[in-house]
């Protein structure tokens, strides 16, 4: 499965930006699909996921109340919605496919990068002050 990340860009502090991501494989359906960042010079970090019917989100505290992250299986596509976007929020970000079909998973499990086996190119974006 291919996945591709887009939708990133350059805006202000307390914007919004709508992340995308598409798959190829009609069976994106039946996976989880993480959101992760990776900022300069820092490792990549876990930032949101949903399960494979969507009735199972999670999202790291940074983001918590801020980001949105949601799935219309029929266009296989997964979104993270981002709202009041902050500098620290400047990073490359990557979707990913869960490695098993049909988990519910917890958010230890989601947050692992190991339990995801196809990830997309990433989308840069940047928060300006």
């Amino acid at each position: 499965v291919q996945l591709q990340a887009s939708g990133g860009g350059l805006v202000q502090a307390g914007d919004s930006l709508r992340l995308s991501c598409t798959a190829s494989a009609r069976t994106f359906a039946n996976y989880g699909v993480g959101w992760f960042r990776q900022a300069p010079g820092k490792g990549r970090e876990f930032v949101a996921s949903t399960n494979w019917n969507g009735d199972r989100t999670y999202y790291t505290d940074s983001v918590d109340g801020r980001f949105t992250v949601s799935r219309d299986n029929a266009k296989n596509t997964v979104s993270l919605q981002m709202n009041n976007l902050k500098p620290e929020d400047t990073a490359v970000y990557y979707c990913a496919r869960g490695r098993t079909s049909y988990v519910a998973g917890s958010y230890p499990y989601w947050s692992d990068r190991n339990n995801y086996d196809a990830w997309g190119q990433g989308t840069q974006v940047t928060v300006s002050s």
